[in-house]
């Protein structure tokens, strides 16, 4: 097995801590200026903030359909209540706290957020064009039955997506986009190429759309695969122990931002299942990532450099013996 499929599985105490004498103090500490009643009270939140994410997921899934609320309204809704939600653990209980964003950075992260939304919009009008509609109205199969295997395509697919865009050259010019910022917070989360996220998207609900997978049970899968993607991605000190070889967490997920390519592994933004099934597994309990972003960095252009950034796939390739050729090696990491 090489290095990505190991997990060097720490102790877990009687709090849910899991290899590490350092949880329950973040990054950066508690800074002691909250008090015993504030420590306390930091340490409650990061054990219930992901269970009460989840738990939302299915309150929200259920109420949408014993009330048949129109998943146009409820998916962008339940989007921004998940990123106010995240945004403030990120202020209560943050991971890094210099990761919070700057008020430039703020900037630059509305306008790639609204290119993600732009992206995923589009990649929704042509799967409908495509297909006629994204899912069936009424259901072949149970619905809760239908559920886990709509989850389990959708997830299958973008595994392989996201995988693709850290191994192949010519879709690394996409993904990489997302790769260049030195933080990984909930706000970044947005930073992508437009047609990354095209892609991605048309790809994932091609796949539901064809195997017949109903409305309802589209609409539950993403609603979990939404807040599981910003989870993922917030700079919040939780850690879900064992349950990382089940779920996807900020733990996995910061390790494959790092620029130390030997450990940045892991492509599952919802289930590890695929990661576990083709050798990608990524958790080493209380690793933290030297530093996240590229591992190098020349070979994009900044993240404020926002046109730069959308033209990049189409900028001319240097000569392999240039200094400056690096720009197309993908970010993927080097088994040993």
């Amino acid at each position: 097995m090489d290095e990505y499929g190991r997990s060097a599985d720490g102790e877990i105490d009687s709090v849910g801590r899991v290899g590490g004498g350092n949880y329950g103090n973040g990054r950066n500490g508690e800074n002691g200026a909250v008090g015993a009643v504030g420590i306390v009270a930091a340490r409650a939140l990061r054990l219930v903030a992901y269970p009460l994410l989840l738990l939302a997921v299915v309150s929200v899934g259920a109420a949408a359909l014993s009330l048949r609320w129109d998943p146009a309204v409820v998916s962008p809704l339940f989007l921004i209540a998940t990123l106010i939600y995240l945004a403030i653990l990120e202020q209560l209980i943050p991971y890094e706290r210099s990761w919070h964003p700057g008020k430039d950075e703020w900037r630059w992260y509305g306008v790639y957020f609204l290119l993600t939304m732009a992206g995923s919009g589009l990649a929704q009008l042509l799967v409908t064009a495509a297909v006629g509609w994204i899912a069936a109205d009424e259901r072949g199969h149970h619905l809760w039955a239908e559920i886990p295997g709509a989850l389990l395509a959708g997830s299958l697919v973008s595994y392989l997506v996201h995988r693709l865009g850290h191994t192949s050259a010519l879709l690394w010019r996409l993904h990489g986009v997302h790769h260049v910022p030195q933080k990984v917070n909930v706000a970044n989360n947005g930073v992508n190429h437009v047609l990354d996220i095209v892609l991605a998207q048309s790809l994932v609900q091609l796949t539901l759309a064809l195997a017949g997978f109903s409305r309802s049970a589209v609409l539950v899968t993403g609603l979990f695969v939404v807040a599981q993607g910003y989870f993922v991605h917030a700079n919040i000190d939780v850690r879900i122990g064992r349950f990382n070889h089940l779920l996807a967490s900020p733990e996995q997920h910061r390790l494959h931002h790092s620029t130390d390519l030997s450990e940045a592994g892991h492509y599952g933004s919802d289930l590890s299942c695929w990661d576990h099934l083709f050798g990608s597994f990524t958790w080493h309990p209380g690793r933290e990532p030297a530093a996240v972003g590229l591992h190098d960095p020349a070979s994009f252009p900044a993240t404020g450099e926002i046109v730069a950034s959308t033209l990049h796939p189409w900028r001319r390739r240097p000569p392999p013996d240039d200094p400056a050729g690096p720009d197309d090696h993908p970010r993927s990491p080097t088994t040993t």
